[in-house]
């Protein structure tokens, strides 16, 4: 058994490669010791390789993982195992986004990370789910479902959730207030993969993929461009992470 962990910011997911298939994968909250969450979630297994990507990768190496890759090459490597010959990955986290350019071979070749605040990201969607009172099922549901919207101009967290409380004092309906939060997210991911380049198809990975209207929108601002979701987005890194170790 070949075992990627992702030890992401909000989440720790593990994927456990047997050589030719995926056999398993979980997830769980980060907690304040990831390490010791990944090491609970590998118990049991008999693995001839451990490699850890994401934030806590060099902690988890300290402890317990054979080798360490970076998120970048992780999502890379896992999205191309998904999708052969993709050329462009959006990878949207609890804590950054990323837009990633692969070569023909499946390298990455450039890269863009949105990291030093939480725009654009998961844990933005999810602030601005818990001031208009959705679970994050839900925000993403009820913004799909209206094509009409309200217009919220800071991308800040700390602003946006300001404008957004405004406007619900305001009276503005709040499917319309979600429509504004995903849209604005929406450009935000749109700006960066015209800055860096994209194919056709572009692959999104990350638990933000799992929202139909982020899906939705983003293809409506690539004009025909495909969007491309994996079975289990959330996994890619922990998946690029355990073919990785295939060749450790």
């Amino acid at each position: 058994m070949y075992i990627g962990v992702d030890l992401g910011s909000r989440t720790v997911k593990i994927a456990v490669w047997d050589g030719e298939r995926l056999v398993d994968h979980r997830i769980a909250a980060s907690g304040f010791e990831p390490h010791r969450q990944a090491e609970k979630m590998i118990a049991g297994y008999r693995a001839k390789v451990v490699v850890a990507t994401g934030y806590g990768r060099h902690l988890a190496a300290g402890h317990f993982a054979d080798a360490v890759i970076t998120e970048i090459k992780a999502h890379a490597r896992g999205i191309f195992h998904e999708f052969p010959g993709c050329s462009t990955i959006v990878d949207v986290g609890g804590q950054d986004s990323k837009v990633i350019s692969l070569d023909a071979a499946g390298r990455v070749s450039n890269f863009q990370m949105n990291d030093k605040c939480a725009a654009g990201t998961g844990r933005f969607l999810e602030i601005m789910a818990a001031s208009l009172a959705y679970t994050l099922e839900e925000f993403g549901r009820a913004a799909l479902a209206t094509e009409h919207e309200a217009q919220i101009n800071s991308m800040c967290t700390v602003f946006a959730e300001s404008e957004v409380i405004s406007m619900k004092n305001r009276g503005i309906a709040r499917d319309r207030i979600a429509r504004a939060v995903h849209s604005s997210v929406a450009d935000r991911l749109a700006g960066m993969l015209a800055r860096i380049g994209h194919g056709d198809p572009v692959a999104f990975s990350g638990g933000v993929a799992r929202n139909p209207c982020m899906v939705e929108l983003l293809e409506k601002r690539l004009q025909g461009v495909r969007v491309l979701v994996p079975e289990l987005p959330d996994i890619t890194g922990a998946l690029g992470a355990a073919l990785h170790g295939t060749g450790v």
